[in-house]
């Protein structure tokens, strides 16, 4: 279940891990699973207390990884039910060490997970030690890979590059966008290659580039091509996030389209021609094909 309150959660002591959690990623997975296990040893809920939007999104104009709603289906795919998810506003952020503590005592907390980097209060003035005075604390390590920690801040610069694949280790699943379809300039159709152009929030972190994907809807699944950028052959300034579905015939105007990233076949770049660019878009669907084995 997902609450904005602390008053609304259920009552009774339960295990709680505080964080941002953008990405649900492979460190925060290692974290969860520590939860979830000592929460069934105790026969206690696990309830995750998250942030919206994730605290560096709103403290430092970063993109985010996933909105509220990606997350919480992250979250219950690991196997979290509870979900307190607080707004981060500048009220929030000015609130004293002592209202956080508060706030876990009020959500009956019996053991409170937080990773090695976790930090609390106005000016981030509260620590792990502080959460001591109210539960057992269980700070857990940073998982690493490839020599290096597994943080958002990681993977949000490896997708700023169109690292997608690097970013799928991290994540432990493809990165992922969604957004309903809405209307174009009819662009892709007139060059031969129809395609439906999702309204994505303007802070989602979207890879550059043109990448092999899968996209999925009320209308099935399918393979396709999707190019992320301001398509500077036509003289686009705004990003964007046009999807080609190999196979697929129809409009989905209207449509939620969820898109997962799989391999990044090409930068954006500016062609001399409308011809030019057709030519280039016929072999990014042949490479996408290839890859897909289709």
């Amino acid at each position: 279940m997902l609450f904005s309150e602390v008053a609304d959660v259920p009552k009774g002591p339960k295990v709680v891990a505080v964080g941002s959690f953008d990405g649900v990623h492979l460190g925060h997975q290692y974290l969860l699973r520590q939860a979830l296990a000592e929460a069934k040893t105790l026969k206690e809920p696990l309830l995750v207390y998250t942030f919206d939007p994730p605290t560096k999104v709103f403290t430092r104009g970063e993109g985010f990884l996933m909105d509220l709603q990606e997350k919480v289906e992250a979250l219950r795919g690991v196997g979290v039910e509870l979900i307190l998810a607080v707004p981060f506003n500048e009220e929030f952020a000015r609130r004293p060490p002592e209202d956080f503590l508060e706030d876990l005592r009020a959500l009956q907390a019996s053991r409170v997970y937080v990773g090695e980097d976790f930090r609390f209060g106005r000016g981030r003035a509260g620590g792990p030690e502080a959460l001591e005075r109210v539960a057992p604390t269980r700070v857990v390590p940073l998982l690493s890979l490839g020599g290096e920690a597994v943080k958002s801040s990681r993977i949000r610069a490896l997708l700023k590059e169109g690292k997608v694949e690097e970013a799928r280790h991290l994540l432990g699943r493809p990165y992922g966008a969604y957004g309903v379809v809405v209307e174009g300039d009819r662009m892709g159709r007139r060059l031969g290659f129809p395609t439906a152009n999702l309204a994505v929030h303007p802070l989602k972190v979207l890879p550059p580039g043109v990448f092999a994907v899968e996209a999925e809807g009320a209308f099935g699944r399918y393979k396709g091509v999707a190019n992320v950028g301001t398509r500077p052959t036509l003289g686009g300034e705004e990003r964007r996030l046009e999807v080609h579905l190999l196979g697929f015939a129809g409009e989905l105007y209207g449509e939620e389209v969820r898109v997962r990233f799989l391999k990044r076949l090409r930068e954006e770049r500016r062609f001399p021609s409308l011809e030019a660019l057709r030519a280039q878009i016929a072999k990014d669907v042949e490479a996408a094909r290839a890859y897909f084995g289709l």
